[in-house]
């Protein structure tokens, strides 16, 4: 059984604990999640102040409805499901639009891609540096102009590490529908940095 197995058992186990009334294993779980679930709505929650009322009424929900989950995906894949439509729900409410990926390059987590945060290289430079901040915001307003499908598809994939199957369940869609997307957004990224980059042909980020 390799580690992902192993968690996903874990997990389970923490889930049939809980529905058989212990409270401490739920407990696990919320302090297993909770700084990822803080950090998916924070990319999409503009103000920080909601982004722990999300997360707390994301487990709230989650608690709720735990006598659903079936164990046939990853537990988080299916509290992520609960932390995106809590997240909708609040900014539906607020009548606010969300922002993706905002504030995630400061994160002190390693869940950035290599399109968020510049590859290490012996030459780094100051103006090494600053292409690949130019980089980063280019492919950050790439993202916020993405149909919300494509923005969620290619979040999962590239900031959360789903895969493909994983991002089926999610997003409650067939996997060729997830890898068109997945494509697709890749695709309208790629057009926006492109004319960047043949400006830094020798420079890598």
């Amino acid at each position: 059984m390799d580690n992902l197995q192993t968690a996903q058992a874990t997990d389970l186990a923490l889930v049939e604990r809980t529905l058989a009334g212990d409270q401490r294993a739920y407990g696990l779980l919320v302090l297993k999640y909770q700084r990822r679930i803080q950090r998916l709505v924070g990319r999409m929650v503009r103000d920080v102040d909601l982004v722990e009322d999300i997360a707390q009424e994301t487990f709230i929900r989650a608690y709720r409805a735990l006598h659903q989950f079936r164990g046939d995906a990853q537990f988080y894949t299916w509290l992520y499901r609960i932390a995106v439509n809590t997240a909708k729900k609040s900014l539906l409410e607020l009548k606010r639009e969300p922002a993706v990926l905002q504030g995630s390059q400061n994160s002190e987590e390693e869940d950035e891609t290599s399109w968020q945060k510049s590859e290490p290289s012996t030459d780094e430079t100051p103006e090494t540096l600053l292409a690949a901040k130019e980089v980063a915001a280019v492919v950050n307003a790439a993202m916020d102009d993405l149909a919300d499908e494509l923005k969620e598809a290619i979040v999962l994939r590239e900031i959360e590490g789903l895969s493909y199957e994983e991002i089926s369940v999610a997003m409650d869609c067939p996997i060729g529908t997830v890898r068109s997307r997945i494509f697709r957004a890749r695709e309208a990224i790629s057009a926006r940095i492109k004319p960047l980059l043949d400006k830094q042909t020798s420079k890598r980020w």
